[in-house]
């Protein structure tokens, strides 16, 4: 069921599901809470499970015009206060991660576990940086068309049609996240900074999961990230949505993570 926390003068969305040791499951950009809704189902058998609809997307609303991964961290914390909860299984997709990271650095107690799903640990290049404001300009001129095509990009190319019908359902959830959401989170990713170093000097569990053909990531500089390292690294075959192409490989990794 879905509740709120008040967040500056907002209302953040969250659910919790189960019982037991905490996971918060962070969706992606251009994604919300119920990219979970499958893995609710099966953790909350053995877990309680927190899914967070981060700023501006799904049933929360905006903040401002731009969306720090520090900002969407302490509106995730607010909800871990409200539920009173001292340690937590977290893990995020894409843009999860960042505000995962981000929170990791600002509440490093609160971290059992930290889990990168389709991530990075690294700040935007400066090529990076620009193709963020092309897409700010390309939501602002359509943000529809932009969406569409966004969405489809993130998927490996052959899996496009063996998955057409869940993308449709994706990009049909992705066109409820507001002009304001979507610009305010790409001006936010474009300002991250770099936190590779909690992959090495930090005492909590650490998992990256990992998308050979990522349309997105590079897949040699996430490798590189973890070397020399106590990271769980897990390599899927697909691409940037390993929640939905590469399922059951997910669950099977997350159950490690999770175990204590």
């Amino acid at each position: 069921m879905q509740q709120f926390v008040t967040y500056k003068n907002i209302e953040i969305a969250y659910s919790v599901s189960g019982q037991g040791n905490a996971l918060v499951l962070l969706h992606g950009f251009l994604e919300t809470s119920t990219m979970w809704e499958s893995y609710i189902e099966l953790f909350s058998k053995t877990h309680k499970v927190i899914t967070i609809d981060l700023l501006g997307h799904g049933h929360t609303e905006c903040i401002g015009y731009i969306h720090t991964m520090e900002e969407i961290a302490e509106s995730v914390f607010a909800v871990i206060k409200a539920l009173r909860l001292r340690k937590i299984h977290l893990a995020g997709h894409s843009m999860g991660g960042y505000v995962a990271l981000a929170f990791a650095e600002m509440y490093p107690d609160y971290i059992k576990g930290l889990c990168l799903i389709n991530s990075t640990t690294r700040a935007d290049s400066a090529e990076r940086k620009v193709n963020r404001d092309r897409a700010i300009i390309a939501v602002k001129h359509n943000h529809t068309q932009f969406i569409r095509i966004a969405i489809s990009n993130l998927f490996r190319p052959k899996n496009r049609k063996i998955f057409a019908e869940t993308i449709k359902e994706v990009k049909k959830e992705a066109l409820t996240i507001s002009l304001q959401g979507i610009v305010a989170a790409l001006e936010g990713m474009k300002i991250r900074e770099d936190r590779e170093i909690l992959l090495h000097f930090s005492p909590y569990k650490k998992m990256m999961i990992i998308g050979k053909r990522d349309p997105i990531l590079a897949y040699e500089a996430l490798i590189d990230q973890t070397k020399n390292s106590e990271v769980d690294v897990r390599i899927f075959p697909d691409g940037h949505m390993s929640h939905i192409e590469n399922k059951d490989e997910l669950i099977f990794a997350l159950r490690d993570f999770v175990r204590n």
